[in-house]
């Protein structure tokens, strides 16, 4: 097997994420999860609450020869919006900011440099939070493949599936 690499990405909600980066060859595996906090093992009723610190992530397993970090980065500056602060259209508060973990050094000059490069093109600037990735904790089994699950989800209808339809239009998918 080809080798692979890891990056932890918070674009909002973690099932929208997942949703559309489960649609990309290269790719992997997904998990959803948290990441960014200190509360060690958290629940996502504690990461909703608040306190935690931590942000709703998807940890991303891709081969880089097939999806490389700079598709990787275009999709996720293109689902979301970089320039919102803690929050993602209706979803609120620190849990869904703008946030990406990377796991190497060359992954660190890379997103450094792709954020330079878009906020040259960008009118408000960019918050998204770069950090070297600590901890990763799994959400709980319910959140895996929330929007293949629930496809009739008021939520998954009318947040998750024009995203994923925008991305599919957008990279061809």
């Amino acid at each position: 097997m080809a080798k692979t690499e890891v990056v932890v990405l918070g674009g909002g909600c973690s099932w929208c994420t997942e949703a559309i980066f489960s649609m990309f060859d290269g790719v992997v595996k997904t998990a959803p999860g948290y990441s960014g906090g200190t509360t060690k093992n958290p629940t996502y009723e504690e990461v909703c609450a608040g306190d935690t610190g931590h942000a709703e992530v998807l940890r991303i397993e891709y081969n880089p020869e097939i999806t490389p970090l700079g598709k990787i980065l275009d999709i996720f500056f293109k689902m979301h919006d970089p320039t919102s602060l803690n929050k993602q259209g209706n979803d609120k508060g620190a849990q869904y900011r703008s946030a990406i973990f990377y796991t190497t050094e060359r992954q660190k000059e890379e997103i450094g440099k792709f954020i330079k490069m878009l906020q040259k093109n960008t009118a408000k600037p960019i918050v998204t939070e770069v950090k070297k990735l600590k901890a990763f904790y799994p959400a709980e089994d319910y959140h895996k493949d929330y929007f293949k699950k629930n496809p009739a989800n008021p939520y998954c209808m009318f947040v998750i599936r024009p995203k994923v339809n925008k991305i599919k239009k957008e990279f061809g998918v």
